[in-house]
């Protein structure tokens, strides 16, 4: 290791030493200023935005090539950094409201941004995986962090469990790669691959279960069984980081493994990438419509928008759209991310601490009582179908273009279809703030209303300067490859 090797991960030493040093200082504070620990957290994740920043226009090949910084990662580290931002704003009211704040929750939280990042930079299968576990670790804590209620136990628990079972799947995928090629290195592999010494069968399989264990992370169908369930037990502002965070971290392995690794296997692993996409679209917006708690109904919702950015994974080979499949992902993850954030901070401020306030019939006549929420409501619910002027608009016009591109015409057909049918639950919660008559209780957190308008506001405002986000997100894709 050298000092090369450091600066180009500095970022990530950063935000990993503010969050050891935070568990210090912690211990040292009396009760009655505990508050300074989550100010202290936001101030290290602002800090390292600001390294990370600096890094624009540079590139670093650290640790012998097996971490890799460059315009992809920088635009992760900022998505990742400012999802903790928000974590941080959402959780601080939340946790004191439901009687279990404590500090360790956001020294968890910055340690699962750190796996994050280190995700974004791996450029090796070992690495990969020790990312994997080191973002995923922390938010199985995070998950039973409420552990007086048996939902939130049984959701770590669930969550843990199937996590490692995943995990398993993507180390005997490693496993299976190395024995096809003789390296994990991703570049290696593809070397390996072009001299004509690989095994492309067995690393067909190899990459077939590394895909099992990065669509557990992503919520995919079939590997999204946890999801409705954890969404539902976990406490509600660490839902709302892992409906953003953990979706974004995988899509960010799943992107850079397999452009990078695997695109002489395309062949057989881009029918089973096209299966999981229309699966995970039907899936998740169907049972949708069934889901009466606002909670489960993200979560498949989330599973849905999974689906969608699948989609344009499938022509991961193709180089010929290459740049718009890394391009338009990239968008659309930050795109999902304001909105969903933004619905989430709704959904906060009407739960109750007695777990009340998650029903449909809890935004009855919401409209009529607290119209600003109401309208901001009606955003996110727009935004997630697709409709303008919103960023989700945009983001889902990127995604089926990139996909027509490459000649999946029949995979954007299912996608405009299921997003017809997520406008019927959608709108449903639209239906009840507007038309429905009710008296909504309504927590007036000064931190969470301001996520909410901010949101609300960026969603449609960056929708009609899109473009320059979306030039962002290709100059991004031109640095990598």
């Amino acid at each position: 290791m050298t000092s090369y090797d450091l600066i180009a991960i500095l970022p990530l030493i950063i935000l990993a030493l503010w969050a050891v040093l935070l568990i210090l200082v912690d211990l040292v504070l009396p009760k009655e200023q505990k508050w300074i620990t989550p100010l202290l957290a936001a101030l290290g994740l602002l800090v390292t935005m600001g390294f990370a920043l600096a890094q624009i226009g540079r590139e670093y090949v650290a640790f012998g090539g097996m971490a890799v910084v460059d315009g992809f990662a920088i635009f992760l580290y900022v998505l990742f950094l400012g999802s903790g931002l928000v974590a941080v704003a959402l959780a601080y009211d939340y946790l004191q409201r439901m009687d279990i704040e404590g500090s360790e929750y956001y020294i968890l939280l910055m340690f699962s941004i750190s796996g994050m990042m280190l995700m974004a930079i791996a450029a090796d299968l070992i690495l990969v995986f020790l990312a994997l576990e080191l973002l995923s670790i922390p938010l199985y804590v995070l998950s039973g962090f409420n552990s007086r209620r048996v939902d939130s136990e049984e959701a770590a628990l669930k969550y843990f469990l199937l996590g490692a079972f995943a995990g398993g799947f993507v180390v005997y995928g490693i496993a299976l790669v190395f024995g096809a090629t003789g390296t994990t290195g991703l570049t290696g592999i593809a070397d390996t691959v072009a001299s004509g010494a690989a095994n492309l069968s067995l690393l067909a399989v190899g990459g077939g279960l590394i895909l099992v264990g990065l669509g557990f992370k992503v919520a995919a169908v079939p590997f999204h069984m946890w999801t409705p369930d954890v969404y539902q037990g976990a406490p509600t502002s660490a839902t709302a980081f892992m409906s953003v965070g953990a979706k974004a971290a995988g899509f960010a392995a799943l992107l850079r493994v397999f452009v990078v690794a695997f695109p002489a296997v395309a062949i057989d692993l881009a029918p089973i990438l096209w299966a999981m996409s229309a699966l995970t679209m039907i899936v998740g917006n169907v049972v949708a419509i069934a889901q009466r708690d606002i909670k489960r109904m993200l979560a498949y919702s989330s599973i849905a928008h999974a689906g969608y950015i699948m989609m344009v994974v499938v022509p991961y080979a193709q180089e010929s759209v290459l740049e718009d499949v890394i391009a338009s992902v990239l968008f659309y993850l930050l795109a999902y991310a304001f909105t969903s954030f933004g619905a989430w901070a709704v959904v906060i401020t009407l739960e109750r601490t007695e777990q009340k306030g998650l029903d449909l019939e809890d935004y009855a006549g919401l409209g009529r009582k607290y119209p600003a929420l109401a309208a901001a409501m009606t955003v996110f619910m727009m935004s997630f179908i697709g409709i303008p002027p919103t960023l989700g608009f945009l983001g889902k016009f990127f995604l089926f273009n990139t996909v027509i591109k490459s000649g999946y015409i029949g995979l954007a057909l299912i996608g405009v279809l299921t997003s017809l049918i997520s406008a019927y639950y959608y709108l449903r919660v639209v239906v009840y703030m507007y038309m429905r008559t009710g008296e909504p209780a309504v927590h007036r957190e000064t931190w969470l209303r301001l996520t909410a308008g901010v949101a609300a506001v960026a969603t449609v405002l960056l929708s009609l300067i899109g473009w320059p986000l979306f030039t962002w997100a290709s100059q991004a894709v031109m640095v990598i490859f």
